[in-house]
């Protein structure tokens, strides 16, 4: 549905955006994470047509944003950090508004009905929009994005400013509106991004250096697997156990929160399943009459890994960021 090639976007003095590439399947949902000054807005108003790229391609549905800037502007939706609401108008006037200004050819009424029913904002369609609360304000700017049932929608920041509550309600309607778009969003929440999106792409410095989903990304970012476990007996003797496993790399002692029970850190080693390595030292344990009483996988959250991939500690020579192994390497 998207595909963006050697994407650059340059100011007097700073690029914002360095070759950038990527492509996003019909019906996925991509999350684009960065600190501030990383080059996700850019990119998402480039896409949108918003912002005049340097140089590359974007296609939308296969059509060139360049050759035909209208036809992809009609498949997109697009809800920037501030939504472009006029507080002086209802809901309802604002939405047809935004109809006419998309010179849609569908049926008025039901487009704005079923915008306004896709965001529960329907009891609220006759009020104006300046005493509406801070959460219905936004869900209007996300009915201005659905007017003309655009195939891609586009948010930037969709959370920002909203108190818990409201960003449950944004979470919720954002995996609504998955289930018949495909979706970029960008966020500064990373469990934001990690509950609602099936990708992850990490920008840093206007380059992209990830993309993959959350899960792989902790899995090659993250190093050697971890195994937490408690175990009851004598520490030393679940020590030595355990060490004499095969595929445990090494044991950490991490003391004890209950009489008889032993917590420790085990380093499965490189290229062992955890999998098999957890059966093995439960069978050994078990062996020598100590039992587990719990055991987990641990691995990186998602915001050891934006912290990690976004270090500078991938820079090559000459300012290049190397990118993790996955998606981002396809088509290159």
């Amino acid at each position: 549905m998207i595909e963006v090639r050697d994407l650059t976007k340059e100011y007097p003095g700073k690029t914002a955006v360095d070759g950038v590439s990527f492509t996003i399947s019909r019906g996925e949902t991509a999350g684009l994470l960065g600190a501030n000054g990383a080059g996700k807005s850019t990119i998402m108003n480039m896409i949108a047509g918003y912002t005049a790229m340097t140089a590359g391609t974007v296609r939308v549905d296969g059509l060139d944003i360049l050759e035909e800037p209208t036809a992809v502007r009609k498949k997109i939706g697009y809800l920037p950090e501030l939504p472009p609401l006029y507080m002086d108008m209802t809901v309802e006037e604002y939405l047809s508004f935004v109809y006419d200004l998309k010179k849609c050819r569908t049926n008025r009424a039901e487009d704005i009905r079923q915008a306004c029913g896709a965001l529960s904002i329907a009891d609220v369609r006759r009020r104006m929009i300046r005493h509406l609360s801070k959460g219905y304000r936004q869900r209007v700017g996300f009915a201005q994005a659905l007017i003309g049932n655009p195939d891609v929608l586009i948010f930037d920041e969709p959370t920002v400013g909203l108190d818990p509550k409201q960003i449950i309600e944004i979470r919720r309607v954002i995996r609504s509106l998955a289930k018949k778009h495909t979706i970029i969003l960008s966020s500064h929440i990373l469990s934001e991004v990690q509950s609602v999106c099936d990708r992850i792409l990490v920008m840093d410095q206007g380059r992209l250096v990830a993309d993959d989903s959350a899960e792989n990304l902790s899995g090659r970012v993250g190093g050697a697997k971890k195994i937490c476990l408690r175990v009851s007996g004598r520490a030393e003797e679940i020590r030595r156990t355990l060490l004499g496993v095969n595929g445990v790399a090494a044991v950490k002692a991490e003391g004890s929160r209950e009489p008889e029970i032993s917590d420790f850190i085990v380093t499965v080693e490189n290229g062992q399943s955890d999998g098999a390595v957890r059966m093995l030292m439960t069978k050994s344990l078990a062996e020598q009459g100590m039992y587990v009483v719990e055991m987990r996988s641990e691995s990186m959250n998602l915001e050891d890994v934006f912290l990690k991939l976004t270090s500078g500690k991938g820079k090559k020579a000459g300012g290049r960021t190397e990118k993790i192994a996955g998606k981002a390497e396809e088509g290159k």
